[in-house]
């Protein structure tokens, strides 16, 4: 059997299914498939969430769930090339037992159709020592892969870097907030990061293999350091001074994980599965794959222009995609039915509206720059200690932020919220994610009245889980006025200001929009 870099006589034709499509990897991936020459089709639980995407046009876009047969039937049908990239990071107690599930389920459904190869992206790990649970999740889902009728290419990867990817944000926050730190002796285990940029160039040269491999593949970057000198890296290309590091012996990875759910924008959850994979030496045993595909266009790329590159993605607002992209598994997910009867009429709203001063536009750029940088416009103090009490019983608080500062997309994570809906210039609807006994939306919209001034609509739903849920609900009541209150009031002196007065009725000075107090989390 032969297996060379060399495409098949037919790779411009070939029908390549990413699964994960909205996630961090699969986000980049679409685009240099399709910069490749490749049909593309992307898969996602919700084909929604693929809106806005600058690629969304040029691919076909299906929707389906790996616990659904007959939809993942469907997506397969006619593919050549499947990326598996599906992994519940974070996913709960029974993560394993989906990634499992999935997995047999993903091989069974390509074997059906005929796909000629699934390409996975795993992580670089000892053979021969016990593994964190996620760890070794990931490694079963490569073996399941790999004895399944369909040849497997399983790549392995350390630390991804990147800007947006969990790893980086995690690298990026701890040296920018913490001069001193005190961390575990297993910080000092060598580690062989690589930049994404050539994490997807052998993805794409995956499908590309000649032949019929099905082994793993290990991808790794030109250096060997430890995540101590990576912190150092990190901190010379920010043009911080030098971080100090002591080391101590007791620090498990489950107090680190919770420190650095406080410390950074990556909650706990997401955290310590990054944090276990540091407890083991992540480098490549191998670099079989480098001998079989062209080098990546300049090499291999090196740490600190990884790093450079990235940090420039961040300052010029250009990351294409984040760790927060995809919706973790089991975060809240139910999209809000448009029948308000929806939950027999178990269902708590605060709704308000009120004229604004001036044109529709105006108010809508507000609206879409909610959150982040700017904050809730409304109580300070109130919202960021909500977002503290979030953070420490392992959901996402505030410190996620946002992609861009004046834009959003359907799908992408706003602070502890996700955008389920945006009809740009009417209405956007957010998906609560922070920890919560029942599930909640928040609603701003926007309706222009005869004269070209607007209304501004805002309504908070709450769907109450049992008794919990209700003596929640009653618990905030009170605190309504003041966060949904004035959260109304300062959205529409902002708009108000932001242009000049529509009428000479008098009005007392705007209010300067409220602040989170927390850092945004820009997109790769």
């Amino acid at each position: 059997m032969s297996t060379t870099a060399s495409p098949p006589a037919d790779a411009s034709s070939a029908l390549v299914l990413v699964t994960g499509a909205s996630g961090y990897i699969g986000g980049r991936l679409v685009p240099a498939l399709l910069e490749a020459g490749l049909r593309v089709r992307a898969m996602a639980r919700h084909a929604d969430r693929l809106e806005g995407r600058p690629w969304r046009g040029a691919v076909e876009v299906v929707e389906a769930d790996v616990e659904d047969g007959a939809s993942l039937d469907a997506a397969l049908a006619g593919v050549d090339t499947a990326y598996y990239l599906i992994h519940a990071m974070g996913g709960g107690r029974r993560f394993a037992d989906r990634d499992r599930e999935g997995a047999r389920a993903f091989a069974e459904a390509a074997a059906r159709a005929g796909v000629r190869r699934i390409v996975y992206l795993g992580g670089i790990h000892p053979d021969q020592e016990p593994l964190s649970a996620h760890m070794a999740s990931r490694r079963e889902v490569g073996e399941i892969l790999l004895a399944g009728e369909v040849p497997a290419v399983v790549l392995r990867a350390a630390v991804i870097l990147g800007s947006g990817s969990a790893s980086f944000e995690m690298m990026r926050h701890l040296s920018e907030r913490l001069p001193l730190m005190v961390a575990p002796r297993w910080l000092h285990n060598r580690i062989q990061p690589i930049a994404v940029r050539d994490v997807l160039h052998y993805l794409v040269a995956a499908a590309r293999l000649e032949g019929a491999p099905n082994r793993t593949f290990d991808v790794a970057g030109p250096d060997v350091l430890s995540f101590a000198a990576l912190l150092q890296a990190y901190a010379r290309a920010a043009g911080l001074p030098r971080r100090r590091i002591l080391t101590v012996p007791v620090l498990t990875p489950r107090l680190a994980s919770h420190w650095i759910g406080l410390v950074t924008p990556v909650p706990t959850a997401i955290a310590r599965p990054l944090v276990e994979s540091l407890i083991h030496e992540s480098v490549a045993a191998e670099s079989d794959l480098q001998r079989l595909v062209p080098a990546p266009p300049g090499g291999l790329t090196g740490v600190d222009r990884a790093i450079a590159l990235a940090l420039t993605r961040i300052r010029e607002l250009d990351v294409v995609t984040a760790w927060h992209s995809a919706t973790p598994a089991g975060a809240p997910s139910s999209p809000l039915p448009e029948d308000p009867e929806w939950s027999g009429g178990i269902v708590r709203c605060d709704e308000r509206q009120c004229p604004v001063d001036a044109a529709p536009e105006t108010l809508w750029a507000v609206i879409e720059g909610i959150g982040g940088r700017r904050g809730w416009y409304s109580w300070r103090l109130g919202w960021v200690a909500r977002g503290l009490m979030d953070r420490l019983v392992g959901g996402p608080g505030l410190r996620r932020g946002r992609r861009h500062p004046d834009r959003l997309a359907v799908g992408e994570a706003l602070d502890w919220w996700r955008v389920e809906r945006l009809d740009r210039g009417r209405l956007l609807r957010l998906r609560a994610e922070m920890r919560l006994p029942g599930r909640a939306w928040l609603e701003l919209g926007v309706e222009e009245t005869a004269d070209g001034s607007a209304i501004l609509h805002q309504r908070a739903i709450y769907h109450p889980r049992g008794l919990r849920g209700d003596l929640y609900w009653w618990a905030v009541w009170p605190f309504h006025g003041i966060v949904f209150g004035g959260m109304q009031r300062n959205i529409a002196r902002t708009a108000e200001t932001a242009e000049p007065a529509r009428s000479t009725t008098a009005r007392p000075a705007p209010a300067a929009p409220a602040r989170s107090g927390t850092d945004p989390e820009e997109l790769s």
